[in-house]
């Protein structure tokens, strides 16, 4: 269950935005002196620094970690900084995801941020269960995807509330999205 701190799950929003923002083409030196200044080294998982320290990564891992940033959206909600998720069925504000870390230092981040109560968590961590599982089970039969649901964003809200709560234990790069 819900065993992360504030510091735990800030420090991991701002290595997705950050992982993120390289997906989408942010330049080599300026990463570099945003995980320098953000000291977000140290917290980037294996595949993460991975990714960073590639010079010319493939566009599949681009665009993989592009929708890291529909990850940290979540997390910016638990954190307080969002005010309601919705429905997945559009992209996050990447404009306003990323100024909220912008506008901060790390400290400044993290004393910023108020981790939401367990029960709303919880609530939201069971509604985007059902989402992703009726997103697969349409997949699966061969029906179109209900509700307007984004598979894409639902997936990723789905990722990041399962690390959030500590679904299975699993570390970042491990977290498992069964329906």
């Amino acid at each position: 269950m819900l065993n992360r701190s504030k510091e735990e799950v800030a420090l991991r929003a701002l290595c997705l935005l950050v992982v993120a923002a390289k997906g989408e083409g942010l330049e080599e030196d300026v990463v570099e002196r945003v995980l320098k200044s953000y000291e977000l080294q140290p917290h980037l998982t294996p595949k993460e620094l991975a990714f960073v320290l590639d010079n010319s990564p493939s566009q599949h891992d681009r665009v993989q970690f592009i929708w890291r940033y529909e990850a940290a959206s979540t997390l910016l909600w638990a954190l307080g900084f969002v005010a309601q998720l919705g429905k997945p069925v559009r992209m996050c504000d990447v404009k306003f995801a990323v100024a909220t870390m912008t506008e901060r230092t790390t400290s400044q981040f993290i004393e910023d941020s108020e981790l939401r109560p367990i029960a709303d968590i919880l609530d939201q961590a069971d509604l985007i269960y059902r989402y992703h599982w009726a997103v697969r089970s349409a997949r699966l039969q061969g029906q179109q995807i209900p509700a307007a649901l984004n598979p894409d964003v639902t997936e990723e809200r789905h990722y990041a509330l399962n690390w959030l709560i500590g679904y299975l234990e699993q570390a970042w790069d491990d977290v498992s999205t069964d329906t």
